[in-house]
């Protein structure tokens, strides 16, 4: 079971989300966007979006740092166990409930406002509800087992994390994820399958640059010439003398 859930599943997501996105690039290039529905309300959206989207870089700065860098690389340079959980924790519940309010503020904004709601997917539906069970599941790893220590403190970096770097080496360790709290494991499983859905969703945008428009020309806008009978708008010019010179 532990080959299957945490090998051959995260294989089989990872293996989606690089083809999928090869395959929605190639064939559906005008997809490829957003879908932004700032025209039909902005109000609610100056408030979820920038939370959101700032919550989700620590949500993910914290993950690279805590997957990928390993306990005697922090240790090397200085920063002690206990330093490095105190800011871990803090950083990961401030960033996480941004996300979580952020997150929170779109979906009301999609429900509650008409043309937004209509402008909704289905796969815009499953990807909310992916990203709000992966966001909640790890701030209850952060509250439970770092805070409440709810069976014991689990220290994910001798776990999870190096099962994750096994993994990206293609030498996978599954018994480390088999020995970890159950919220972790499902806080893996979630992500894995939000990986495999991220092509076919708006999520896509991510990896999208807006590089052209640095080097792209600036866009002229000019009047029509007023000749006899043309004016420009719909109000006519007052009467009175022309400039001289």
């Amino acid at each position: 079971m532990d080959v299957l859930l945490f090998v051959i599943v995260p294989y089989v997501c990872l293996a989606t989300f690089v083809v999928g996105h090869f395959w929605r690039y190639r064939y559906d290039k005008f997809g490829w966007t957003t879908r932004s529905s700032q025209l039909y309300e902005d109000r609610l959206l100056r408030w979820g979006s920038p939370l959101f989207h700032f919550g989700m870089l620590g949500v993910v700065g914290g993950h690279v740092i805590g997957l990928l860098v390993p306990r005697s690389w922090t240790a090397a340079v200085g920063i002690s166990d206990e330093g490095y959980h105190v800011v871990a924790v803090v950083g990961g519940l401030v960033a996480g409930v941004m996300a979580v309010v952020g997150l929170a503020i779109l979906v009301y904004r999609r429900r509650t406002v008409g043309p937004v709601f209509s402008a909704t997917t289905v796969m815009d539906k499953v990807m909310y509800a992916f990203l709000g069970v992966v966001i909640l599941l790890g701030m209850w790893n952060t509250v439970a087992g770092s805070i409440l220590t709810i069976g014991g403190e689990y220290n994910y970096r001798e776990g999870v994390s190096v099962w994750f770097r096994s993994f990206l080496a293609f030498n996978p360790r599954p018994e480390l994820m088999g020995e970890a709290p159950i919220g972790f494991q499902l806080h893996a499983l979630v992500a894995f399958a939000l990986f495999a859905l991220w092509p076919f969703t708006r999520l896509v945008h991510v990896f999208s640059a807006p590089l052209g428009y640095v080097t792209r020309p600036y866009i002229v806008y000019r009047s029509r010439d007023v000749g006899p009978g043309r004016q420009l708008g719909t109000h006519k010019p007052r009467p009175g003398w022309d400039k001289v010179g």
